[in-house]
């Protein structure tokens, strides 16, 4: 396998598919034992220029145990931003105060022009509807420990298709296997067409429907999302599709035993309460997976991992 020390991660497919397994085999080891002081003399930056808490604190928290230091910001309305300090200078100063850059923002594109302009590698940690690449890893991690395997699965996705960054990087990645998918949503948040036409390129099936029913007696992972109020351009559509996929317990008789369901949170409505209960919740243990996927990622990228 190449070697991850030095590179960007900004989209799932600038990693092969023998890369990021080996992020998955890394990511196993720091489950076992997370707190290593092998980072001791790094600095990360985390620029958040757009609310987080699980992916921000996630981050921050895998590298704390690792040892590194950490700068950066939760809001940019404390920074020179505010002053009207574009990104290239930012990410230029930050580069030079940090070993990592770790970033989120709401323009599609920003980590990739980041990326061009920084010194240090730069991981994307959300680009406007764009890419969520380490979400898409710890899902990745996620399915693999519940299920076993990646290959030869029924992976239903479930609400904000059209807006949802997360459910974009996952069908790129669920690519490399021989996944079938199963696409619900209203009309309105239907899967973009370039994200099909990668299910196409890969020679895989796809199913697109708009009620939630019809897949849960053959999915093996139902992946739901929110209805993400802040990327509708119109909030009127938004109240019309808002309520359009909620998953109940009742609704869940009848589904396979290995089935789990899985959720980038935070959730709204989308999946009751009442579902926490059962033995096919999942989206709380995958959220704790992401800190062993961005140990992972940092240490592999900052080469004290290969």
């Amino acid at each position: 396998m190449s070697n991850l020390k030095g590179r960007n991660l900004i989209s799932i497919t600038d990693f092969t598919k023998e890369e990021y397994i080996r992020i998955l085999d890394i990511a196993e080891e720091f489950e076992k034992n997370p707190k290593q002081a092998i980072l001791n003399d790094k600095v990360v930056a985390t620029l958040f220029f757009e609310p987080s808490t699980r992916t921000r604190l996630s981050f921050e928290s895998a590298a704390n145990q690792l040892g590194a230091r950490i700068i950066g910001f939760s809001d940019p309305g404390g920074t020179s931003v505010q002053k009207g300090e574009s990104l290239h200078d930012t990410i230029t100063m930050v580069s030079s105060y940090s070993d990592l850059i770790v970033m989120r923002n709401p323009r599609e594109g920003s980590s990739r022009y980041a990326s061009e302009v920084s010194t240090v590698p730069v991981i994307n940690a959300g680009d406007g509807a764009n890419q969520h690449p380490t979400q898409c890893m710890l899902d990745l991690y996620s399915i693999r420990k519940t299920q076993g395997t990646l290959d030869n699965l029924n992976i239903a996705l479930v609400g904000d298709l059209k807006y949802g960054r997360t459910v974009h990087s996952l069908t790129q990645a669920m690519c490399n296997f021989n996944t079938t998918f199963h696409f619900v949503s209203p009309d309105e948040l239907k899967m973009p067409e370039s994200v099909k036409m990668s299910v196409r390129n890969a020679n895989l099936n796809y199913y697109e429907y708009s009620d939630i029913n019809e897949i849960i007696p053959v999915a093996d992972i139902i992946y739901m999302t929110r209805v993400q109020r802040e990327r509708f351009p119109d909030l009127i559509e938004y109240e019309r599709v808002k309520d359009s996929c909620i998953l109940t317990a009742n609704m869940l008789k009848g589904c396979k035993d290995n089935m789990r369901i899985l959720h980038p949170l935070p959730r709204v409505n989308e999946i009751t309460t009442d579902v926490d209960k059962t033995p096919y919740a999942y989206y709380f243990q995958q959220a704790q997976n992401g800190v062993y996927v961005r140990q992972a990622l940092i240490a592999a990228i900052l080469g004290v991992r290969k």
